[in-house]
């Protein structure tokens, strides 16, 4: 059965939900670690009030008893404590309030009142919010722990805020997860997590936002995941269709392939093979991707995000109602969330590669899994 799931829930009603079908029976599951992942979501520097409201918690519903999966779908809430002082706007019993008719450039707002013939932005902008998020990174924290039983990690590190970039030359080191994860802008360089903050702190006090990129790394995965056969089910395209649905995410790199400055014999990594490691790669510039498949090298995605499109010094739009300029209405937000960002990004690689590697090797049950993973070592090794 394939990894799939579905999320509902807006930004300010009552509480996020989703249901995942496709998890194997017989997965030993700390939930306790959802909950972490959930709290990693909500940190960085730059993030808004929001964030002082909510303390994320996962309510499982179905599909697990005892901290073990059953096989059947898996149902879990996330709660919006501050639902409850947005009850008047956002009840699903009642409809009250102000409209919002001033959109921001940037957002949802007027895109989603076009398409659905709505006279208030906020039926749209609640739904497209960052905040559904939450269900997302609950849902790639099972996986994770999915992909963990079979020796994969994944790890983010943040690569840039603003104009001040810098790039990764391999996956974090345990030591270096260690110094991104006590680090509020998600970086191992104190020296640089500075300038990060002085760069935040410049936009805040101009009334503006700031976006920047990060990149994921995820290791040990066996070479194969993925396939040629079909565009749509080409993990390079997965994982990039996955990082650009994520809020504010316009741009993917996978390797290093926006070096197109490089002919092809400096591009390539050529093939290799020990005793010791099998079949490799004296070099990753591919990412660990080559065909839509994984070749055995550690995968190397990159996500680079737009400024928030909510600022306290807006810009100019349309009212819907009048027709007439107006500045769009500041609705609270973020100056920067990149640092964030990279914690979702980690789950939806982290579901992606679930889904891949299920596809793959999948069974009914987790036992059924380990026995096609030996059998597939044996044969390639």
């Amino acid at each position: 059965m394939a990894l799939r799931y579905l999320t509902a829930g807006e930004s300010h009603g009552p509480a996020l939900c989703a249901i995942a079908e496709g998890f194997p029976a017989g997965l030993h599951l700390d939930l306790s670690r959802v909950d972490a992942e959930l709290a990693r979501r909500q940190k960085g520097y730059g993030r808004g009030g929001r964030m002082q409201i909510e303390t994320d918690r996962a309510q499982f519903l179905s599909g697990i008893r005892g901290g073990v999966t059953m096989g059947t779908p898996i149902a879990l809430l996330v709660w919006n404590k501050d639902h409850e002082n947005w009850k008047a706007l956002m009840s699903p019993e009642a409809r009250g309030g102000p409209r919002f008719t001033r959109p921001r450039p940037g957002h949802a707002d007027l895109p989603g009142v076009q398409k659905y013939g709505f006279d208030d932005a906020r039926d749209a902008l609640e739904r497209a919010s960052a905040r559904s998020t939450a269900a997302t990174v609950a849902l790639g924290a099972l996986a994770r722990q999915l992909l963990g039983r079979f020796g994969i990690q994944v790890s983010s590190r943040v690569t840039a805020i603003g104009e001040r970039s810098v790039r990764g030359d391999g996956p974090p080191t345990a030591e270096e997860r260690v110094a991104i994860e006590g680090s509020d802008v998600r970086t191992a360089d104190p020296a640089l997590a500075g300038e990060w903050r002085a760069i935040v702190d410049r936009e805040k006090a101009r009334g503006g936002s700031i976006g920047g990129a990060f990149e994921i790394w995820a290791t040990g995965l066996p070479p194969g995941l993925g396939t040629y056969a079909h565009p749509d089910r080409r993990l390079d395209g997965r994982l990039a269709g996955a990082l650009c649905a994520i809020p504010a995410i316009r741009a993917v790199e996978l390797g290093e392939g926006t070096r197109v400055d490089l002919p092809g014999d400096r591009f390539h990594d050529a093939i290799q093979h020990s005793a010791e490691r099998g079949f490799h790669r004296a070099t990753n510039r591919a990412g660990g991707i080559e065909g839509g498949m994984t070749n055995g090298e550690p995968v190397c995605v990159r996500a680079f995000m737009k400024p928030i499109p909510t600022m306290t010094t807006p810009l100019g739009t349309v009212d819907i109602d009048t027709r007439e300029p107006a500045m769009a209405r500041y609705e609270r937000s973020d100056v920067c969330a990149v640092p964030a960002a990279s914690v979702v990004g980690e789950a939806v690689v982290c579901w992606e590669l679930a889904a891949v590697f299920l596809e793959k090797f999948g069974g009914d049950a987790v036992a059924d899994i380990e026995k096609a993973v030996t059998a597939y070592a044996a044969r390639i090794g």
